[in-house]
C-alpha cells in the first residue's frame, strides 16, 4: 500500500500542475511561437509580406547599429534601475520585515500602494515634478539654488528616476517573502560571541536574505527591459529603447516581421538574465 501511494504522488502532483502548464501554453508559448515565425515572412520594398520565408529580418535586426544601440541602452537601464531598486528596497523591506510596531500592517500596506494606481497616472506624476516646468525645478529656482532648469526629464535619468519609484513595491514585496528564511536568533547568536553589528549583518543576515534580493532584482530587471509607457512617456522621443522601437517599428512603420525579430531579441534577454540569476542563486545556496 505504501508502495502505490508512493508512486501516486508524480501523476497527483502533474494533475495539480495541468491548468498551470495549461496557461503557460495558451498564454506564452503559442503566442511566442507566433511571433517567431511572423520574424520569418519576406517583406517587399513598401514592407509589404511577400508570402515567402526568409531569415533577411532577423540578419537585420542582428546587423542594425541603431537596433544594437538600443538593446544595449535597454541592458544598461535593466541593469541600473534593478541595482538601485534593489539597494533602496533592501532597508524599507528590511525594517518592514522586523518591526514590531502594532502599525506593520498599515506600514507595508502603504509601501505596497502604489501598485494600485496605473504605471501611467505614476508616469505622469513624475512628468510634472521633474519637466522644465515642474514642482522640483520651480521651487529651486524660486529659492535661488538653480538660475536655469536641470534636465531631469526627456531624457535617460528621467526613466530611471520614474521606474525606480514604479518597481520599488514590485522589490520590497519579493524581498519581504525572502526575509521570512533570516533566523533573527542566528545574528542574535552571532553578537552574543564577539561579532559586531555589522558582521553580523554581512556574515548571517544579507547571505540568508540573498535569495530574495536576487529574485526581486531580477523581477525588476524583468520589468524594466519591457517597460513601454515609462521610457516612451518621460524620455519625450528621445531615448530608443528596445520596446519603443518595437511599438514604432509595429505601429508606425508597420515592419512586423522587424518587430517580432526585435521582441524574440527582448525574450533572449529575459532567457539570458535568468540563467545568470539561477548561476548566482546557486553560488549563494552553497
Amino acid at each position: 500500500m505504501p508502495a502505490s501511494s508512493g508512486l501516486e504522488r508524480p501523476k497527483s502532483g502533474l494533475l495539480h500542475l495541468t491548468p498551470a502548464l495549461i496557461g503557460l501554453l495558451v498564454s506564452f508559448l503559442i503566442p511566442f511561437a507566433w511571433v517567431v515565425r511572423i520574424a520569418f515572412d519576406e517583406i517587399g520594398p513598401s514592407y509589404e509580406v511577400l508570402g515567402r520565408l526568409s531569415l533577411q529580418t532577423y540578419r537585420d535586426a542582428f546587423t542594425s547599429p541603431l537596433i544594437w544601440s538600443a538593446l544595449s541602452d535597454t541592458v544598461i537601464l535593466g541593469v541600473v534601475v534593478a541595482a538601485l531598486t534593489t539597494v533602496i528596497s533592501y532597508p524599507v523591506a528590511l525594517f518592514l520585515a522586523r518591526t514590531t510596531t502594532r502599525w506593520k500592517g498599515l506600514l507595508i500596506a502603504l509601501a505596497i500602494a502604489p501598485l494600485l494606481t496605473s504605471s501611467i497616472a505614476r508616469t505622469f506624476g513624475w512628468i510634472a515634478i521633474l519637466s522644465d516646468n515642474g514642482i522640483l525645478n520651480s521651487a529651486l529656482m524660486a529659492v535661488g539654488l538653480i538660475s536655469q532648469p536641470l534636465q531631469l526629464s526627456d531624457n535617460y535619468l528621467g526613466i530611471v528616476i520614474a521606474l525606480i519609484e514604479i518597481m520599488m513595491p514590485y522589490a520590497i514585496l519579493v524581498m519581504l517573502s525572502g526575509f521570512g528564511r533570516v533566523d533573527e536568533s542566528l545574528e542574535e547568536a552571532a553578537r552574543s560571541l564577539g561579532a559586531s553589528r555589522s558582521q553580523a549583518f554581512w556574515k548571517i543576515t544579507f547571505p540568508l536574505s540573498a535569495p530574495g534580493v536576487l529574485a526581486a532584482a531580477l523581477l525588476v530587471f524583468v520589468l524594466s527591459i519591457s517597460s513601454f509607457v515609462t521610457p516612451q512617456l518621460m524620455g519625450g522621443g528621445r531615448v530608443f529603447l528596445l520596446a519603443t522601437e518595437i511599438y514604432n517599428e509595429a505601429t508606425q512603420t508597420l515592419n512586423w516581421p522587424l518587430a517580432a525579430a526585435m521582441s524574440t531579441m527582448l525574450v533572449m534577454i529575459f532567457a539570458l538574465f535568468i540563467i545568470v540569476q539561477r548561476r548566482l542563486l546557486s553560488v549563494v545556496n552553497k
